[in-house]
């Protein structure tokens, strides 16, 4: 009996689920953590996360089936939360899953019954999918359920082979859609989000992925499905998307209610506003309940974050004060039916939520304050517009919303660089993966279990290079160990220490933990040493002796590598004074890199620096130097040091306390960095490169010391190499090399003008090959080696003379490059047909894409091996579209 869909809550629909699969033998299992076992991911993002030890064979069901609503997080499109009708942090998956009992035919059987006969959704609005090779889904639901064919999709792998991440169980994928206007006819394109919604995926569990990819068939063959239950609520309730359901919209209300506003007729942006905080609000109750705490790493972090947002969102909407907590108590009423936890963990919810509140709404202050110097300066600019850098520093550092800082700059009659600021959030993207590969975030997890029975460390390597020190903490991979044999990467920490750890930009010392005097005593090398928290962790090789907790050894850093990176990083200060100097005087810091071998500096500066100013300043730079100014080291409380004029980095957090480092008349900056004591130490300095890597934001990469001779003898062995090439002297080489380019330019030309004429030639000998198709004509063909601009020209070309015709051609002009072009007439389009949207679909199986005009469309692929394959999908489409 069919059930009326108005009839269905978010609670019902969940139940309904549960009970339909119950009564055909699944068992009803609860809702797994957000914290998985799995350790390769953070939270749990699927509903089959739990039992992917099952599918890959090591533990055995307790029954064939089961049924769940599994809770999920999942933060990978965070920015289209609230954005779109249904992205979500946190959403419920309804899932049956077959343990080596059914497999497709009942799963697809049950999953059409489920839709139709018991939630009512009619036939003639729904539309599935299945993966482009699975003739055997295809037949079941054609030929079995009764789908036509031409409702029926078949698609690619980013599609339809799902897997629950980078390893583990996956396979090929059927998904039912549900059609909001079939009114529009049979031109189906599920990708329109305005007209289909995927409310059911079955996941025919078939095979194991690995860390290379390899794909392994499974012991059994298993079954894995998962309706969103947001997105079943929206189609029953028939709301405009997933947030006006009875799962989310009391949440949605909650929030409008305080900010004494109505959801309905609100402008669009604070609808968004109040869609994160219904979305996070559900997200931080359940991750909270499940005792994750916010913190600075992993899915602490996550959990900080979403917090963070949900503040920064209530106070674009006009909420002042805390309010999370309110809103929470919202989100703990709607789920406490189906998740006791979230109840019986309110206090600590509250607790958590207020906390972080209170600590965040204290950064905006700061970030707030901090806008009112940047509008300040920024107004007695010629042409006002705050830098994109200083935007992102309020959003990233003080968790500055981007739309507050647009808005309070309007109203001081400025504007904010909107292309800078997509640019350094860009930067720190690609910083923060880099950091992701290279600090294992295991580490800071033993350290804080340890924080409370040890002491951080002692830095004294500002005076002391070598020093005895005694062996705190030992880890192996991250775990705690009371030894490590030779040959074994470890993570030590000392009472005391003379290794500089990474921070500011300077990189941290390399040198050696070891104990004896006469070669046969413990060696262990150390690479590397970073800061988290209180404690310097030294990463580095056992490379003779066993190591133990509680050794007294000796701590001696690389001489020779620290007075370069000294060298380098002085020569970033003298460097920036010397940028105020000559280019501009509000010149400030954006970042830096300090190694041993270069020096990076980052700077905010609406223009390039001339080829002449950097001329300058590597002169008053090694004019310094020269003069042989002494150090002068302080610390200070930090208005002292400010009073003085020392330099702070824009945007830094700095203590109470600072250290300043001071070459009088030269330079003066707030730094915790190692230093020469005298500028003459450095020796030379010589720019290497000056750049831009942001709207608004300069680089300039710079050698000093013994690196300028290194690099200098680097130049002189390619010049030496270039003359005797050429037979040039050094002063001759530029016009030499501007005639070689000059000479290649022209032979080009004149090669790709004959690739052409050969592309035409036998292009036109295809005409007679042409293939009548009714009123139309069709070329489907390959053609050679020649290059893309050629290939297009054909196409044009064929199509002119055919007139009422559609032409493909394809040709492989590079190992492993495929380039294509499709050429239509407008008799073609008005058959439906498109150049664009259809060249794209056919790159896909050459691994690539492409689009165009509805004409004319070019596209690129990467697997030559595939494009007979593709050629002939072209043809097949071709003949089935206009025959």
């Amino acid at each position: 009996m069919s059930i009326t869909p108005k009839s269905l809550g978010g609670s019902q629909i969940r139940q309904t689920f549960l009970d339909f699969y119950a009564q055909r033998g699944h068992k009803i299992l609860p809702s797994a953590s957000l914290v998985p076992e799995d350790p390769t991911v953070l939270l749990t993002i699927a509903g089959m996360l739990q039992f992917k030890p099952i599918f890959l064979g090591q533990r055995t069901a307790e029954s064939p089936r089961a049924t769940t609503s599994q809770k999920c997080i999942r933060t990978n499109d965070i920015e289209n939360v609230g954005r779109t009708a249904r992205h979500h942090t946190f959403f419920e998956m309804l899932g049956n899953f077959s343990f080596g009992d059914y497999f497709k035919k009942q799963a697809i059987a049950w999953a059409w019954e489920l839709s139709t006969e018991v939630f009512g959704l009619p036939a003639s609005n729904l539309v599935v999918s299945v993966f482009r090779e699975d003739d055997e889904a295809f037949a079941i639901w054609r030929d079995e359920i009764g789908i036509p064919g031409d409702r029926i999709q078949r698609m690619g792998e980013a599609d339809n082979f799902w897997q629950s991440g980078p390893t583990g169980p996956c396979g090929p994928c059927s998904e039912i859609y549900y059609d909001f206007h079939p009114e529009r006819g049979d031109n189906i394109d599920l990708e329109d989000d305005s007209r289909f919604i995927e409310f059911y995926n079955l996941v025919f569990m078939q095979y194991n992925k690995d860390a290379e990819g390899n794909l392994t068939p499974l012991q059994n063959q298993n079954i894995d499905t998962g309706m969103g239950l947001e997105r079943m609520a929206q189609i029953l309730q028939k709301v405009p998307n997933n947030y006006e359901t009875d799962l989310i919209f009391p949440i949605v209300q909650s929030a409008a209610e305080i900010a004494g506003i109505d959801y309905h007729n609100s402008d669009e942006n604070v609808k968004v506003s109040l869609k994160v905080i219904g979305d996070h609000i559900r997200a931080v109750v359940h991750m909270i309940a499940d005792e994750i705490r916010a913190s600075n790493v992993g899915r602490g972090y996550i959990l900080r974050r979403l917090i963070r947002r949900v503040v920064r969102h209530g106070r674009l909407i006009g909420i002042q004060g805390e309010f999370t907590v309110r809103v929470a108590e919202s989100a703990i009423a709607l789920s406490e039916a189906a998740y006791p936890n979230v109840r019986s963990r309110e206090a600590q919810i509250k607790a958590e939520l207020a906390r972080e509140e209170a600590q965040f709404l204290k950064t905006l202050e700061r970030g707030e304050k901090l806008l009112e110097e940047i509008v300040d300066r920024t107004k007695q600019q010629a042409n006002p517009q705050i830098s994109g850098q200083d935007a992102f520093t309020l959003y990233d550092t003080y968790g500055f919303p981007l739309e507050l800082t647009q808005e309070i700059a309007e109203e001081q009659g400025i504007t904010v660089d909107l292309d800078g600021f997509e640019a350094a959030m860009k930067e720190q993207q690609t910083r923060a993966k880099d950091a992701r590969q290279t600090i294992d975030l295991t580490v800071q997890g033993s350290l804080d279990k340890l924080a409370e029975t040890i002491d951080g460390t002692e830095f004294v390597g500002y005076d002391e290079q070598s020093i005895l020190a005694q062996v705190e903490v030992l880890l192996v991979d991250g775990k705690s160990v009371e030894s490590a044999a030779a040959g074994t990467e470890v993570q030590v920490v000392l009472n005391q220490t003379p290794f500089y750890a990474e921070s500011g930009g300077q990189l941290g010392d390399k040198g050696y933990l070891k104990t004896g005097e006469n070669g046969d005593g413990l060696l262990v090398r150390v690479d590397d040493v970073k800061k988290e928290s209180d404690f310097f962790v030294h990463f580095g090789f056992v490379e003779r002796g066993t190591l133990k907790v509680g050794d007294s050894l000796t701590a001696k850093i690389d001489n020779s590598g620290r007075r370069r990176i000294q060298a380098n990083h002085t020569a970033t200060h003298l460097l920036q004074s010397a940028l105020r100097e000559i280019v501009d005087g509000s010149i400030s810091q954006a970042g830096s890199l300090v190694s041993s071998d270069r020096l990076r500096f980052d700077f905010n500066s609406p223009r390039a620096v001339t080829a002449e100013e950097l001329e300058k300043i590597e002169d008053l730079v090694n004019s310094w130097i020269a003069e042989a100014h002494a150090a002068e080291v302080a610390e200070m409380p930090i208005a002292q040091a400010r009073e003085k004029g020392a330099t702070a980095m824009f945007g830094e957090k700095y203590g109470d306390i600072v250290r300043v480092i001071d070459f009088p008349g030269v330079s003066m900056e707030l730094c915790g960095g190692t230093h020469v004591s005298n500028t003459a130490e450095i020796g030379l300095f010589k720019i290497v490169s000056e750049a831009g890597v942001a709207a608004g934001t300069r680089r300039i990469e710079a050698v000093s010391g013994q690196a300028v001779l290194d690099y200098l003898n680097v130049r002189d062995r390619v010049v030496r190499d270039l003359g005797d090439r050429f037979k040039a002297k050094p002063e001759e080489l530029p016009n030499r090399i501007t005639n070689l380019q000059n000479e290649l330019k022209d032979t080009q030309k004149q090669l790709a003008a004959v690739k052409s004429e050969l592309a035409i030639a036998k292009s036109d000998q295809l005409l007679n090959a042409a293939e009548d198709l009714g009123e139309f004509k069709i070329i489907v063909a390959q053609l050679g080696d020649v290059d893309a601009e050629a290939l297009k020209t054909a196409a044009e070309r064929l199509q002119q003379k055919l007139g009422n015709a559609a032409v493909v051609l394809a040709s492989i002009p590079e190992p492993d490059k495929v380039s294509l072009v499709a050429a239509f007439s407008p008799e073609v389009n008005k058959k439906g047909l498109q150049a664009g949207k259809f060249i794209g679909g056919i790159a896909q199986i050459c691994g690539g894409k492409g689009g165009g005009r509805p004409n004319l469309a070019q596209a690129g692929g990467r697997d030559a091996s595939k494009l007979q394959e593709a050629l002939e999908s072209a043809r097949n489409l071709l003949v089935e579209g206009l025959g």
